[in-house]
């Protein structure tokens, strides 16, 4: 069966409701959604517990190795993505030499806690390491309606949230992270038809 990644690193929750929403969007293609986070790392954390507790497992090398196509989520820091992610993406030079990713589809996903707080610069930022694994990157057409009416995230470079930790999704945010979702994972199927 064709699998996609969905890795994230959320601190708060709302980047995990934004990838609960994509694996929503996958898996109503037939294509199964994996969820999975990256550990805290403990300078980031100043020794305190983090507001949020990931239920997903963490990521492993063989999830990597398995999937037709990622997509990838982080909250905003300061319009890049968070060091907890960065720390694990780093560390993929042994995928990258052997060309594990390449030619597989990738998406991208953030959540931020304020309008014009650096969304659209975390999502292009998290393209970067995409791009030098050989990924081909899927974005949110206009033809998605919700980009047109969406008063809080999303962006043709990827979903978003603007949102606080009590806040639930919007609704447009909801059905773009959907929509792209369905599309990263129609190009998972089509470009790896072995796994379908």
């Amino acid at each position: 069966m064709t699998k996609v990644l969905v890795l994230y690193y959320s601190r708060s929750g709302n980047t995990r409701k934004l990838a609960q929403q994509l694996a929503r969007g996958i898996e109503s293609q037939g294509v199964e959604a994996v969820l999975r986070t990256v550990p805290e790392l403990p300078s980031y954390t100043d020794g305190k517990t983090p507001a949020h507790s990931a239920s997903d497992p963490f990521v492993t090398r063989q999830d990597l190795l398995d999937c037709d196509g990622l997509a990838l989520g982080s909250p905003v820091r300061f319009g890049n993505m968070a060091a907890p992610l960065k720390h694990f993406i780093d560390s993929t030079s042994a995928e990258w030499l052997s060309g594990a990713l390449i030619d597989k589809p990738a998406a991208v996903f953030g959540a931020g806690s304020m309008l014009h707080g650096g969304q659209e610069t975390t999502l292009l930022t998290m393209t970067v390491p995409l791009l030098h694994h050989g990924m081909i990157l899927v974005g949110v057409p206009h033809s998605e309606s919700a980009l047109h009416t969406t008063q809080g995230g999303g962006s043709p470079y990827g979903a978003s949230s603007v949102s606080d930790a009590q806040t639930p999704l919007l609704a447009d945010e909801k059905k773009i992270a959907n929509a792209l979702g369905r599309r990263l994972a129609s190009l998972a199927r089509t470009l790896n038809p072995t796994s379908s």
